[in-house]
């Protein structure tokens, strides 16, 4: 590989799609990338595993020179490997085409653009990895667009291990230090089933839905409002998805909907917030039946934690910002290991049709990581 550029092609052109939900192509997994990226490190004198969290779908570590044998403080570098799906999209998903100043294709902004900026940092300070004062290895996690599931694993397994993680994201730079949380739920109304020329002797499941949602949109809405974040904002609800009947001429038994709960840290104080949600349906009497629960929590790391002010004072350019997604870093820090989200790219090109990432983010990105693990020489 003679660039960045480089790298981060043949990264977009080895399809790693997440297979939940709509993946829109059977080349979904990540161990592709994960069995790549491991021969390219180890050539580069890194020490490589694999470890799997479901079947074909691993995470991978990278220990860097001299990290995985001493006792120095250790930190790493952690992008994800998965991307959302490919359907609709009106680019080669897997192309990997430089067009306009950009590199185009599915993950090149989410987050294989950090993943390539972080792996170039690192391949540019191979002479001296083993020599600095803290050791820099690299990790990439499955399926952090869906479940978070490879990082809940490896905090689990070796969160004592490290001091501090950089969760590869698209932040433009900036440093995101904390971020809303999540609750996923499917909410689902029963009724009776009958003719339509007779609604009055079924019981429509879709109108009872509908009006519980309505409910759930002000009054619980209007209740989220009061779980606030100087940087963050409130708390929100929103129903992205709704499903109910079989024909316009049935009165439908069954209805569901998906709803999101996006908050910040101070509704977990609370308690969980299922049980706000669980709580708030009782209290109401709605006839609904909660379902597929999967929450992810808000993460915030203090402003005057330790790694964030070295990582300010070796890149005074970048601010320390909010968003109001959540990423792996949550669940590491849920887990006990402080992280935060960086890399280069913009948010806004996540997901897109026509996904990309700028050359000059991404080299900028890549002389970023550069000079951070530099800076992290012995004195």
């Amino acid at each position: 590989m003679d660039s960045v550029t480089d790298l981060l092609q043949q990264l977009v052109r080895i399809p790693s799609v997440n297979p939940d939900g709509d993946p829109g192509t059977d080349r979904c997994g990540e161990e592709n990338l994960a069995l790549w990226l491991g021969d390219f490190l180890s050539g580069h004198g890194f020490t490589v595993t694999t470890e799997e969290v479901e079947p074909g779908r691993p995470n991978l570590l990278a220990c860097s020179p001299g990290s995985d044998s001493d006792s120095r403080p250790r930190i790493l570098l952690g992008p994800h490997l998965d991307t959302v799906g490919v359907g609709g999209m009106t680019i080669d998903p897997f192309g990997g085409e430089l067009r306009n100043g950009k590199l185009w294709g599915r993950g090149a902004s989410d987050t294989k653009g950090s993943m390539a900026a972080m792996i170039w940092g690192l391949i540019r300070n191979r002479e001296s990895l083993a020599d600095l004062a803290v050791a820099v290895d690299f990790v990439a996690f499955m399926s952090e667009e869906s479940g978070q599931q490879g990082s809940r694993h490896f905090v689990q397994k070796h969160g004592a291990d490290y001091e501090f993680a950089i969760a590869g994201e698209p932040t433009q730079l900036d440093i995101v230090h904390v971020t809303k949380g999540s609750l996923w739920a499917t909410l689902t109304a029963s009724g009776l089933s009958g003719h339509s020329s007779q609604p009055e002797l079924g019981d429509n499941a879709i109108m009872k839905l509908v009006r519980s949602l309505d409910l759930l949109e002000s009054e619980l809405g209007m209740n989220l409002a009061d779980f606030t974040h100087p940087v963050l904002g409130h708390a929100t609800i929103n129903v992205g998805m709704i499903r109910g009947g079989t024909r316009a001429n049935i009165i439908p038994d069954q209805a569901s909907a998906q709803i999101d709960i996006s908050l910040p840290p101070s509704l977990t104080m609370k308690g969980s917030t299922r049980e706000f949600l669980e709580a708030f349906i009782a209290e109401r009497g709605l006839p609904l039946t909660l379902e597929r629960c999967v929450e992810n929590p808000p993460m915030e790391v203090p402003v005057d934690n330790e790694w964030l002010t070295r990582l300010t004072a070796l890149n005074p350019q970048s601010r320390l910002v909010g968003a109001p997604w959540f990423s792996d870093a949550a669940h590491l820090n849920e887990g006990g290991l402080p992280a935060i989200c960086l890399g280069p790219g913009s948010i806004q090109q996540a997901h897109t049709r026509d996904e990309f990432i700028s050359i000059a983010d991404l080299e900028a990105g890549a002389d970023y990581f550069s000079r951070l693990i530099a800076g992290l020489e012995a004195d």
